[in-house]
């Protein structure tokens, strides 16, 4: 079978994807390595999971413990998720297990621990922000929570990767044998998160998508099968035309948008689409109704 070649388009969607992920995994690398471990701050995740073994064995640098760390998660994400998600996301657990090795070079700050753990909040949730942009993951805790949401889809993902994360929390704080280094880890985790979606979702609360297309079923399917996004599909014609189509309407965070946008154009590459902004939602996934 021979293989499609991408187009210029594809190739340079690529060089940029490749780009933000470089630049968001080393300023989160940086954030580490200059402000969490030199002050026994864990970080979320598999990267705090990968902080304290670094700690409990140093002779294994941290990027080489982020990479094995991810390894199991990344296999059984092939064998329940799938293969494009893996394929992408094992690259940028790669660059940045590597770049974890790389800047520790980088002079460490050890002063005022509220001080580490406000510029390693920041910088990490810069760092996170980049990658979750592309519509892309940088691993651990989200292949959790996709793994356990699978195995158990009535309890909402964000309490998973919220459990996951207090037990990785916890953990630190018995190895550190310090209280003190949960509580820190707490505030690093809080200004990481508030960056994110400060950068990701901006002043509002999503975006709403309308799809003008011909093929309104398959879309339909594709996005509810690779999102945990619901779609409505609404009967159209066109004022000009006359021709029947099919509205897709779809509300999202905002840093899914480009996901949506890269799912919907490889079924129909004439589609129409509108984003706008949804200040205010209620509903499954968003605000709980009052």
């Amino acid at each position: 079978m021979k293989l499609k070649k991408p187009d210029k388009e594809q190739v340079w969607q690529l060089i940029k994807d490749n780009f933000m992920w470089f630049v968001g995994c080393s300023i989160y690398a940086i954030s580490i390595n200059s402000f969490a471990v030199p002050n026994d701050i864990a970080q979320s995740g598999i990267a705090g999971l990968a902080i304290v073994g670094n700690h409990l064995v140093d002779a294994i640098p941290l990027g080489v413990w982020n990479f094995l760390l991810n390894i199991p998660l990344l296999i059984l994400a092939w064998i329940f998720i799938g293969k494009a998600f893996v394929g992408k996301t094992l690259w940028i657990v790669s660059m940045l297990s590597v770049l974890l090795d790389v800047w520790a070079l980088l002079p460490a700050y050890e002063g005022d621990r509220i001080l580490a753990s406000l510029f390693s909040g920041v910088l990490s949730g810069i760092g996170l922000a980049m990658v979750l942009i592309t519509g892309a993951t940088s691993g651990g805790t989200d292949i959790v929570g996709r793994l356990l949401h699978k195995a158990f889809p009535h309890i909402p993902l964000g309490k998973v990767m919220l459990a996951f994360d207090a037990l990785v929390i916890t953990l630190a704080a018995v190895v550190f044998r310090s209280f003190e280094s949960a509580l820190y880890a707490v505030i690093v985790i809080f200004i990481s998160t508030k960056v994110i979606d400060t950068i990701n979702y901006g002043t509002g609360n999503g975006k709403m998508l309308m799809v003008i297309t011909d093929k309104g079923a398959e879309v339909s399917q594709a996005i509810t099968g690779q999102t945990q996004r619901g779609v409505t599909i609404i009967p159209v014609e066109g004022g000009y035309t006359g021709v029947e189509r099919q509205m897709l309407v779809c509300v999202v965070r905002a840093h899914e948008v480009s996901k949506m946008k890269k799912i919907i154009e490889k079924i129909d590459s004439q589609t129409f689409i509108i984003v706008s902004e949804a200040n205010e939602i209620h509903g499954k996934g968003f605000k709980k109704s009052i």
